[in-house]
Order: structure tokens, then sequence, then C-alpha cells
């Protein structure tokens, strides 16, 4: 009998948290609406008041400052936009500055025009360039209106952290709006919205054991807000109309408080896997590439490449064995493709990489499984087997990412 498959992708998406699953099964019944004044609907925004209250703390600000979304996309575009107020007073954002390793969802730039963005470059180790981005806001236009800046305060692809509160300071010496995107730190490392000295900061559910389809775009302040993207019935406090998803929202805020409380007992625990599984990708591959491996990185993330093997047939190699990691972001509709990453860090990106991310239910046995199937891939790599794709044995999904193995 197979063994059971090794979940190895948790940055793409984390197994719902047993927290999280209990608190949803407890609430199936809440069926109200929350928007509505008789008792069921009262029960209904009670328990999503309290998951707002339990997201606002992971992130140490207040529940008002919290707008629930569908997810981190839909946050990003929110936020997003030369279209803001101060209370009832317009406020214009001219240019939209993001770094060349941001996620997609932040890159296509929300509601900005194209021609009213510009990449920040980051540096050979991955790490956003301040200086560059001084310069940049030095040449800012003012008369166009204020700059906003938005940088991930952890990379989705090598996992390394990003100096996010000195750009800050540097953001707002030019009177600029600063956007964080924590949804990779949640859960990792500690949050603290006034600290980063983030304007808004993007977090999602599913990424830190929620269920899919919640998110949230939380300010610092209630004052100054965007533009609303969804239009309707007012709900949200007038930011994001839709009737609240009770469930999905009970199941993130669940989620929230597990991954506070467990915080520092789970980076303990996670960075000695991370640290036992590359000693075993040394160990059997002395030329594997780990990247980011210099600078400081979340515990759970490792992104590597195995010279003469390629990404997508290197993902599909693991996935034959049991073992499913990823090559790179996961939130492209499974296109396979050059990481950005890498070429914004001025390396080859045509070498490929893979990314293993551990979690909250990885254990020591789940690394040892690994270690073997890295190992046999490497070996099999040497031995030239890796050039032949087994198209029979993928799933129909696989099969386009497999054309030239």
């Amino acid at each position: 009998m197979a063994p059971p498959r090794l979940y190895l992708d948790w940055n793409a998406t984390a197994p719902l948290h047993p927290t999280a699953r209990a608190a949803i099964m407890r609430a199936i019944d809440i069926f109200g609406n929350p928007n509505s004044v008789h008792g069921e609907g009262r029960a209904a925004r009670a328990a999503i008041e309290g998951a707002r209250r339990k997201v606002a703390a992971l992130v140490g600000t207040d529940a008002g400052n919290v707008v629930f979304t569908s997810g981190a996309t839909e946050a990003a575009n929110l936020v997003l936009t030369s279209d803001f107020r101060m209370g009832r007073t317009p406020l214009r954002l001219g240019h939209l500055y993001f770094s060349a390793i941001e996620h997609p969802a932040v890159r296509e730039g929300g509601r900005f025009a194209r021609e009213k963005m510009t990449e920040i470059p980051v540096t050979k180790a991955g790490i956003v360039d301040l200086d560059a981005l001084g310069r940049l806001l030095d040449a800012h236009d003012k008369a166009a209106g204020l700059p906003m800046v938005a940088i991930m305060l952890v990379n989705n692809e090598t996992g390394i952290v990003q100096p996010a509160e000195a750009a800050a300071r540097i953001v707002h010496a030019y009177g600029g709006l600063f956007v964080v995107d924590a949804v990779q730190a949640a859960g990792r490392i500690a949050l603290d919205i006034e600290k980063i000295g983030a304007d808004f900061m993007i977090v999602s559910s599913h990424k830190i054991g929620g269920p899919k389809g919640a998110g949230a775009l939380i300010a610092r302040g209630e004052a100054l807000m965007p533009r609303p993207l969804i239009q309707g019935g007012g709900q949200e406090r007038g930011h994001r109309s839709g009737t609240q998803n009770s469930l999905a929202l009970i199941g993130f805020g669940a989620a929230a408080e597990a991954a506070a409380d467990e915080l520092e007992a789970r980076n303990a625990a996670i960075g000695a896997l991370r640290e036992r599984l590359e000693a075993g990708m040394r160990e059997a591959a002395a030329d594997v590439l780990i990247h980011g491996e210099g600078g400081e990185r979340v515990t759970n993330t490792i992104f590597f490449t195995l010279p003469g093997l390629k990404a997508e047939t290197g993902q599909i190699a693991f996935d034959l064995e049991g073992v499913a990691l990823s090559a790179g972001s996961a939130c492209s509709s499974g296109r396979l493709g050059e990481s950005h990453v890498l070429t914004a860090m001025g390396r080859d990106a045509k070498l490929g990489a893979l990314r293993i991310s551990l979690g909250f239910s990885t254990t020591e046995e789940d690394i040892d499984r690994a270690i073997a199937a890295f190992a046999k891939i490497a070996n099999r790599r040497r031995s030239g087997g890796e050039a032949a794709c087994p198209l029979s044995k993928l799933a129909e999904t696989q099969i386009s990412a497999c054309q030239s193995g």
C-alpha cells in the first residue's frame, strides 16, 4: 500500500487548522444575514465581529480598522487605487511604486493605470533596494498626487523578510502611503501594523489555516480609506458591499487566533525541521542552490535550484514520488514559467527553482520522506533519468507542463 501523500506547499495554501474547523462546525447553523436586525441576524453579526477582533489582534490593531474581503487579491485591488478619502475630503494618489518581487495581485497594480506604475528593483540578495526607492520618490511628480508604495513583508517564493519598517520611514518622509502585503508573514513572524508603519496591510485566511474565500484589508486608522471596489448595500461600513461569508470569516478569525497563540512554538519547531531538511538536501546533492539562505527568512520556506533539473520537470517528479511542492507562486492558474523573483535578483531564471514550504502539522517523518524523495530525484538527474517525462502517469492538468521535459 502506497504511503499517504506528503504536503509541502503551505505557502500556496494551508490545510484547515483544527481550531478553525471546530469553529466552523460550531457555527454551521448560524445562518442569519449578519446585516439583519432580528435575532438570527444579530447572532451572525456577533460571530463576524468576534472574528474581526481576532484578525485585528493578529496585526496589533483595533477591530474597526479591519475590512473583510473575499481574499488577499480583492484586498489588493481595493487598496491599490488613486482614489482615496480622508473622511469626506478627496485624496489623490498619483503613482504606484511596487517591488520587483511582488505577488501578481500587487504587480498588476489594482486600479492604477499601467503608466502610473513603477517597479522598485531589489538587490541580489532579494531585498528591496531602499536607496532606489528613495531616488524614485525624490523624482516623484508631486503635482500628480501623493505616491503609494506597496512592498511585501515576506516574499512568497524565497521566504526572505523585507525591510518594511525602513521602507515605511522613507515613504512617509515623502508624504506617501505605504501598503504592506503580509500574506506570507502572518502566522510566521510577529505583526504590529503601528511598529511596521504600514498605512494598510493585506492578510489572507487560507494561508494561515483558515478557509479559502476570506481575507482582509487592515488600515492603521479609520479616517483614510480607498474608494470602494464593490458597491451595493454598504456592508463593511460602506467599504465593501455584499453579504459577508459568515462561516469563512468565523474560520478566518479562529485561524488568526491560533496563529497568534502558536507563533513562538511553531517557529521553533518548523525552524528545526527546515534545518534538518536543508542538511539532508545538501548531503544528497552538494550542488543544490538554496536561494536567500544568507539572509533573514521565515522559518518554513526553502526555495532551491537543483542544477540540470527544470522546475516543471522537478515538480512533476516530486509529485510522482507523492510529494506536493511548487515551482514558485501557485496563484497564476497553474501556469509554470520562469520566476520573476529570480530574475529580479539577477539570477538565471531559466535554471528553474522549486519551493518547499512547511506548516504546523509537518513532522520529522515528513522531512525524512522529503529527503529520500529529493535524493532519489537528484540521483536520477545525475544518471540522466530525469529527461524522460512519463506522461502516462500524469494528471491531465500536468501534461501541458511536461511538453519538453
